[in-house]
């Protein structure tokens, strides 16, 4: 019942789900929040009803707000104390605060409710509906017409509505109505009627209607009226919930037949320049509870957003639709499935796909629907977008049936970037995390740091939505061999507000490529999980370009080990009840695939390994292309052609050993194929599956209906390396994905120092063994000493690398332009007992060096002669840090608590 009439701007969407590197530095600062969304979704301070409200209207600063209550009170930590408000309230548009204007809606019998509010087009006149007998004490019949100026009743406006009026909408005068009622002032009048806007007299206009009308709305020309309703019929002719009629006669324009399922309603109707939209509710299976846009022109469907989750209410603004509902499956439209509730939303009025605009309430009193109402106000030049309705919290925190939100001062931070960083061969990082979340921002900028360094080495560039938030990655191709790196991932919204660092992700660079994981990628895999996340939520996607990351679902166990494949690797454990991975993004599954797992179990109740189904965190209603193993123990691969199709797995072969085992189902041109451990088990000449968007999922998800369908569905047991493939592996891939998962890696030893402290030719006799701080320095002489405490090398693998990393320490100047060699020391010291005049001698040649290290406290790392490390394995080893310049080298000792592990010694131990 709402019109937006401002001005339209145009305003470029983007909805890219994949990150893009822009270069080093900060990102262009653009608008405070991603457009088109014209509104921020931090709440404001509002005072708040003890009850529902059911209309808003706004003008020269103040929002009138009606609905069912009898006080309102200050927000949570505000000023003021509650005060009566009978069913009406009037605040000012900026503080949220209660103005002068007082009105009490009253009844003699039963309870009052205020349902519509509307202002005449020049703003003088606030015009009233629902069920109330007096207003301040003056008689109406459910209707009334308050001077705004003045906030007093209007006498001369007196018409009489026999039952609640739930719509209106004014001309310059007429006053249209609906609701309930099937007489005014003495006339019949079914659901639908038309007054004088200044004394309420009875027009001629007859739109009658068999059941409620619920929405009413002129058109911007004022040519038609569109109607909504529960109705079946207007004026005799069928046209279900929707309508349009001639604004005098009520004769019928156009009509809707069959266009709104029989058991769904229209709630709210709301235009703007160019089209109609209708807010739908649904009762029972297969309604329509969603969003309809209508061209003005012709009056027929431009699109229609069939997400479940009964909308209450929508408003146009600035080209974006904002609607309030409780939608809680939008995968009919391509978007998030089945799951919990979102009541606040916004999506460009020419299509159907949300927007990065996202605060949320709860279900809250009454019905339990959330937020009913909506409408746009300004002061002072500012937009304010109100939202009325029976919720109890806004965005998590508590504010009952009324909340208000800025389109200016963005103040939330994005939530901070999950992050976890690989290598699988010398020379490059793979930094992936998963996108941080907005609510009012859907384009981020990350930015990647590297060894603490206070300056970003990459950004990136990635949308992300509440319902879609996908893995975005960023390479390092200038980490050296051998040597260990961390990574921390922030991210910002335009407005400037940055989430806290990641945290650290470490990785060490391999000196030759990781065999295994390189042949998953070089094979073609879009999706690879390897779990080896330390932390909840984000499971990784280690694809070469895939970004299909992952979710944990109720805490599966992280880093189990030895995990399947030779080397550092981790698997992930999961109950059997509840936990599972799903993932992230939604997808399509094309004709030709390859799913491969490696799994450990001892279970006697089966359970899925792998699948692929329409949900996420509940059970999937559609579900094929899974692996999943019997009670007792054998392995089945099926998918769904409108019957089950499986390859079982037979003979004498038990896979709940609790022993490693790989696993392989392809399906393509040629029929189906399940391999295990290498081996052929069984084909089935079927091409086809069921063909339906979803989500990959590890653990579990539903297996009703499948033959030897086990006793649970979930998985209990270890998973590692799932992969999933556009393509079908051939048998010689299996095969040599089998055999290099046994094959050796290399294994990688950090050490931190077991001494370190440092000399200082200034105060000759002191040691620094308790210190926080080492120096280096030429003159006046500063030396450091660490000392490590290293392993013999594995049987069978010899010393291929060996880095040293340091960390500058945060004192001004920290750095040095002069070049710091590591030594080693041929004389003895002690932490507790070296000073200057008593310090160790050094060899040479040097082992190593940093070229420089600039300023800023940051890990540095210097690759060592191995050769010279691997004479002294299985013993200690002593090393100096010096110099010959003048600019002192300050970095941190391992008794600092701001080391970041260092000093510390990566060893890589492999074959010859």
């Amino acid at each position: 019942m709402r019109r937006s009439r401002g001005t339209v701007t145009a305003l470029a969407l983007s909805l890219a789900g994949t990150a893009t590197v822009i270069g080093l530095g900060l990102a262009p600062q653009a608008a405070a929040i991603t457009p088109p969304v014209a509104f921020t979704a931090d709440a404001l301070p509002t005072w708040q009803p003890n009850g529902v409200v059911w209309a808003l209207a706004e003008t020269g600063g103040t929002v009138f707000v009606g609905g069912t209550f009898s006080a309102v009170r200050p927000p949570a930590g505000g000023g003021g104390s509650e005060r009566p408000a009978v069913n009406f309230v009037a605040l000012d548009t900026a503080t949220g605060a209660p103005t002068s204007c007082s009105l009490d809606f009253t009844v003699a019998g039963g309870t009052a409710t205020v349902r519509a509010l509307t202002l005449s087009p020049d703003k003088k006149t606030l015009y009233a509906g629902g069920y109330f007998g007096a207003v301040n004490g003056t008689p109406v019949s459910s209707i009334a017409a308050v001077d705004v100026a003045s906030c007093t009743v209007k006498t001369s406006f007196r018409p009489a509505f026999a039952a609640t009026v739930r719509a209106l909408a004014v001309t310059a005068d007429t006053v249209y109505a609906g609701g309930d009622f099937l007489t005014v002032s003495g006339q019949p009048r079914r659901r639908f009627a038309a007054v004088g806007a200044g004394d309420g007299a009875l027009r001629p206009f007859t739109a009658d209607a068999d059941e409620p009308g619920r929405a009413v709305e002129v058109t911007p020309d004022g040519k038609n009226v569109v109607l909504g309703g529960d109705f079946f019929t207007v004026n005799g002719t069928n046209t279900h919930a929707l309508a349009v009629v001639n604004p005098t006669s009520g004769t019928l324009t156009k009509t809707y037949p069959g266009f709104i399922e029989t058991n769904s309603v229209v709630k709210d109707i709301a235009t703007d320049a160019t089209g109609i939209y209708t807010g739908n509710e649904g009762t029972g299976g297969g309604v329509f509870d969603g969003r309809i846009a209508l061209d003005l022109s012709d009056f027929n469907q431009r699109w229609r957003d069939t997400c479940l989750g009964a909308t209450q209410a929508v408003l146009p603004y600035q080209n974006v639709l904002y609607s309030a509902s409780h939608a809680h499956d939008c995968s009919s439209v391509g978007e998030y499935p089945d799951g919990r509730r979102h009541h606040l939303l916004a999506q460009p009025t020419t299509s159907v796909g949300k927007l990065g605009w996202a605060p949320d309430t709860n279900d809250g009193i009454g019905e339990g629907i959330g937020p009913r109402v909506m409408t746009v106000g300004s002061k002072a030049g500012v937009p304010y977008l109100w939202v009325g309705g029976e919720f109890t919290t806004v965005n998590g925190a508590d504010q009952q049936s009324l909340t208000r939100f800025a389109s200016t001062g963005d103040t939330g931070a994005p939530t901070v970037p999950v992050t976890s960083a690989v290598s699988f061969k010398p020379g490059e990082v793979q930094v992936r995390w998963r996108t941080s979340l907005d609510l009012d921002d859907s384009a981020l900028t990350y930015r990647i740091y590297r060894n603490g360094s206070a300056t970003p080495i990459g950004t990136v560039t990635a949308d992300s939505l509440f319902f879609k938030r996908p893995q975005a990655s960023w390479t390092d191709t200038t980490a050296l061999a051998g040597q260990s790196y961390t990574y921390r991932v922030t991210a910002s919204d335009a407005a400037g507000n940055t989430s806290a660092p990641s945290g650290a992700a470490s990785v060490t660079i391999p000196t030759s490529i990781d065999a295994y994981p390189n042949a998953v990628r070089t094979d073609g895999a879009q999706q690879y999980w390897r779990y080896d996340e330390s932390a909840l939520p984000f499971v990784a996607d280690s694809s070469t370009a895939g970004n299909q990351s992952g979710v944990h679902l109720n805490g599966p166990a992280l880093r189990q080990s030895p995990g399947a494949v030779t080397g550092a690797s981790t698997a992930i454990g999961f109950n059997g009840t509840n936990t599972q991975v799903y993932g992230d993004e939604r997808q399509t599954v094309g004709s030709s695939y390859s799913i491969e797992t490696w799994f450990k179990t001892n279970t006697t109740r089966g359970g899925k390994l792998v699948g692929f189904g329409n949900n996420q965190d509940r059970g999937s209603s559609r579900y094929d292309k899974h692996i999943y193993m019997t009670n007792d123990g054998r392995l089945v691969y099926g998918v769904y052609t409108g019957a089950t199709r499986t390859i079982t797995t037979a003979g004498t072969d038990r896979y709940n050993d609790d022993k490693w085992h790989h696993v392989v189902a392809t399906q393509g041109p040629g029929g189906m194929a399940l391999y295990v451990d290498g081996a052929r088990k069984g084909t089935l000449g079927v091409t086809t599956h069921e063909d339906f968007t979803g989500y990959w999922h590890a653990g579990g998800d539903n297996l009703n209906a499948w033959p030897d369908r086990p006793t649970s569905d979930y998985w209990a047991g270890l998973l590692d390396e799932t992969a999933v493939y556009p393509n079908v592996l051939s048998a010689e891939q299996v095969q040599h994905h089998y055999a290099l998962a046994s094959a050796p890696a290399d294994s990688v030893v950090q050490l931190t120092a077991a001494e370190d402290t440092y000399a200082n030719a200034g105060a000759p006799g002191t040691n620094y063994g308790a210190s926080g701080s080492l120096a280096v320095r030429g003159t006046s002489l500063y030396a450091s000493y660490l000392r490590f405490d290293l392993p013999a090398a594995p049987a069978g693998t010899v010393l291929k690398s060996a880095t040293l990393s340091v960390k500058t320490s945060t004192m001004s100047g920290a750095g040095t332009t002069d070049t710091v060699s590591v030594v080693p020391v041929t004389g003895a010291w002690t932490e507790g007992g070296t000073t200057y005049d008593n310090r160790p001698g050094l060899g040479a040649p040097a082992l190593g060096g940093f070229p420089g290290i600039p300023d800023g406290s940051a890990v540095h790392t210097a690759g060592l002669d191995a050769a010279k490390v691997a004479s002294a394995l299985g013993g200690a080893y002593n090393l100096a840090l010096t110099s010959t310049g003048t600019d002192a080298l300050w970095l941190w000792s391992s008794e600092a608590a701001a080391n970041e592990g260092t000093p510390r010694l990566t060893l890589t131990f492999g074959t010859p």
